[in-house]
C-alpha cells in the first residue's frame, strides 16, 4: 500500500527526491509554497529531462488563503514561421511526434517560473535556483527511469551529457543546463530567451522563431475553471489545457449511480463512460481561446449523464478530424498551495537538443491540427492544445484541501478522475487514492486517445481488481498492462490544517517531503 505521509506544516510532492527536499529547504528558509515549487522543478528540470525540463511549457494553479485562486498559462506559441502548408506539401496529415523542429513551440517554462516567483515569491530567484544549477555542475545520480531512457539519446546532438546516465546512480553533469539556470538567476528571462539557449534555438531553426517570437513573455495569468462535485469545488486551468474534461467527467460521475466499492466493476464502468462522454469531441472543442464554458452547464452535463448506460459500454464518435510530463506540488505553513505541472510532451520531448546547453526541446506542437481551416491548425502565434491538467480542491468556504495532478498525455484527466473521486467521495487517504490501481482508455502514443474513443482498448493496471474483468460482460474491449498509468501526486489539507500527501510508487523515486 502506498504510504501517506503528514506533516504539520510544509509538504512537497514529486517524483524525485531531491527535488522535494529542496523544495522542502526553501520552506524551512521561509520561502513561500510558490519557491518550493520552483526549486523543486528546477531540480528536475536538470534530474529528470525525459519527463521535463527548461525547454518545455508549464501549467500552475496557486491557493492563497483569502484570495481568487490563480490560474497561470506559461505555455508557448508556434514561431512565426509555422507553415502548415509546407507539412501538408511535405506529406504530413498529422503533427511530426520526434525530430522535426515543426512541432517545437517557444518553451514557456522559463517565464513561468518567473511570473510565479514575481507575484509570490518570498527568497531571491538565485537562492531558489542554486540548488539546481548545483546538481547540475557538481552531477546527480541517474535514477532508473533515466537510465532506462537515455539509451535513446546514443549520438544525438547536445545529449552527449546525458549518455553517462547508462545505469541506475551513475553521475550525470549537466554544465549547460547550470550556466542556463545562473544566466536566469542574474538576468531573467533575457538571460534564457536573449541568451545561449535563444541564440542556439533560432540557429536549430532558423526562419522559424523570430526575435520578436522569443522576446515575448509568454506566461499569461488567467482565469481557472471549476465545478462543484462531491461537496467541494474543483479547479483546473482553462484551455488551451485540456483540464475541463477533468471537471466536466467528474460532474458526469457525480450524477451516476456510483458503488460504495472502488472495486466493484460497476464503478470502473461508470467513470470509463464519464471519461468518454467528456472526451470524445476534444479534438473539435480543444484549441487556444477556446470557450468550454457551455459544456460545463447542468443541461450540458446532464445531457451527457443520460448517455451512460450503467449496463453497457456505449459507443461514441470522434469529430471528423482525426509524452511525458512531471507533476509537482507544495504547501507552505501559511496554507498557500501550489499545483504545478511541467512537460517535455512526449518523452525527451522532439528528441532534439540545444547544443549549447543541452536543453532538450519539447514538442507540444504534436497538439495542433494539420486539416485547413480547423481551430488548432498549426499557424503562426498559436498555442496547441496541452494535456496538461493542474488541479486543485477547496470547500465551500475556500479553504484548500488538496493539491494534485499527474503525467500521463490525454489520459491525465481519466486518471485524476479516479483519484479525486476515491478522495472525496470515498474518503480514502491521499496514499490509497494515489497508490490504487487504475484504468485508462487507448494503449497508442499518449495523445490519441480522442481520435478513436470508442476503437481504443480499455487498459487495466495489472494489480487492478479481478472483478473488473467483469467490464467484459459490459462490452469493454480489456488488456491488463504494467505501464502508462502516470505518476500522480497529492497533498490534502485536513479540517485541523494537518497535511497528509502522498508520492506515486510508479514513478519509482517518488518523494514526499514534510515538516
Amino acid at each position: 500500500m502506498t504510504a501517506t505521509y503528514y506533516g504539520t506544516s510544509g509538504m512537497v510532492c514529486s517524483v524525485d527526491q531531491l527535488a522535494s527536499s529542496t523544495g522542502l529547504a526553501m520552506l524551512r528558509r521561509g520561502g513561500s509554497a510558490v519557491d518550493a515549487a520552483v526549486a523543486t522543478n528546477a531540480v528536475l528540470a536538470v534530474t529528470a529531462p525525459h519527463m521535463c525540463g527548461m525547454g518545455g511549457d508549464l501549467f500552475a494553479l496557486v491557493h492563497v488563503p483569502g484570495r481568487p485562486l490563480a490560474a497561470l498559462n506559461a505555455s508557448g506559441p508556434a514561431g512565426s514561421g509555422a507553415d502548415p502548408d509546407a507539412l501538408r506539401a511535405a506529406g504530413h496529415t498529422t503533427m511530426p511526434l520526434r525530430g522535426d523542429v515543426a512541432s517545437v513551440t517557444v518553451p514557456g517554462c522559463v517565464d513561468g517560473w518567473l511570473a510565479l516567483h514575481a507575484r509570490y515569491g518570498r527568497l531571491p530567484l538565485e537562492e531558489v535556483l542554486a540548488p539546481a544549477a548545483g546538481y547540475a555542475e557538481d552531477g546527480f545520480g541517474a535514477s532508473p527511469l533515466l537510465a532506462q531512457s537515455s539509451v535513446a539519446l546514443e549520438g544525438v546532438v547536445g545529449a552527449e551529457d546525458l549518455v553517462a546516465a547508462r545505469h541506475q546512480g551513475a553521475r550525470v553533469r549537466r554544465p549547460g543546463v547550470a550556466r542556463a539556470l545562473r544566466a536566469v538567476a542574474s538576468d531573467g528571462r533575457s538571460g534564457f530567451y536573449g541568451g545561449d539557449f535563444g541564440r542556439g534555438l533560432s540557429r536549430i531553426a532558423p526562419g522559424l522563431f523570430t526575435p520578436e517570437d522569443l522576446a515575448r513573455d509568454n506566461a499569461e495569468w488567467t482565469t481557472p475553471l471549476s465545478v462543484r462535485v462531491f461537496g467541494h469545488d474543483v479547479w483546473t486551468a482553462p484551455p488551451n489545457s485540456q483540464g475541463y474534461l477533468l471537471l466536466l467527467s467528474m460532474a458526469i460521475a457525480e450524477r451516476l449511480e456510483l458503488p460504495d466499492d472502488p472495486a466493484d466493476p460497476a464503478w470502473a464502468h461508470l467513470l470509463i463512460e464519464a471519461s468518454r462522454q467528456a472526451g470524445y469531441d476534444r479534438p473539435d472543442r480543444l484549441f487556444d481561446g477556446a470557450d468550454v464554458s457551455g459544456l460545463l452547464t447542468e443541461g450540458e452535463v446532464g445531457a451527457r449523464a443520460a448517455r451512460v448506460d450503467p449496463g453497457r459500454a456505449g459507443t461514441v464518435s470522434a469529430p471528423a478530424d482525426p509524452g511525458d510530463t512531471t507533476y509537482l506540488c507544495a504547501v507552505d505553513g501559511s496554507g498557500m498551495g501550489v499545483s504545478l505541472i511541467q512537460s517535455n510532451a512526449a518523452g525527451f520531448g522532439s528528441g532534439i537538443f540545444e547544443p549549447s546547453t543541452g536543453i532538450g526541446l519539447h514538442n507540444r506542437g504534436l497538439g495542433f491540427h494539420l486539416s485547413p481551416g480547423h481551430p488548432a491548425e498549426y499557424r503562426p502565434g498559436m498555442r496547441p492544445p496541452h494535456t496538461l491538467v493542474p488541479a486543485v480542491v477547496t470547500r465551500p468556504d475556500g479553504t484548500l484541501r488538496a493539491v494534485a495532478g499527474t503525467m500521463g498525455g490525454d489520459t491525465q484527466p481519466q486518471i485524476l478522475l479516479q483519484v479525486l473521486t476515491r478522495l472525496l467521495r470515498h474518503g480514502q487517504t491521499p496514499g490509497e487514492a494515489i497508490g490504487a490501481p487504475r484504468f485508462r482508455l487507448g494503449n497508442l502514443n499518449g495523445f490519441d486517445t480522442w481520435t478513436m474513443p470508442t476503437a481504443n482498448p480499455t487498459c487495466l493496471e495489472t494489480g487492478a481488481p479481478q472483478a473488473w474483468d467483469g467490464l467484459a460482460d459490459l462490452g469493454h474491449r480489456l488488456e491488463r498492462t504494467g505501464s502508462q498509468f502516470g505518476h500522480a501526486h497529492l497533498i490534502e489539507v485536513s479540517d485541523d490544517e494537518m497535511r497528509g500527501g502522498a508520492a506515486d510508487p510508479r514513478a519509482v523515486i517518488g518523494a514526499v517531503a514534510a515538516d
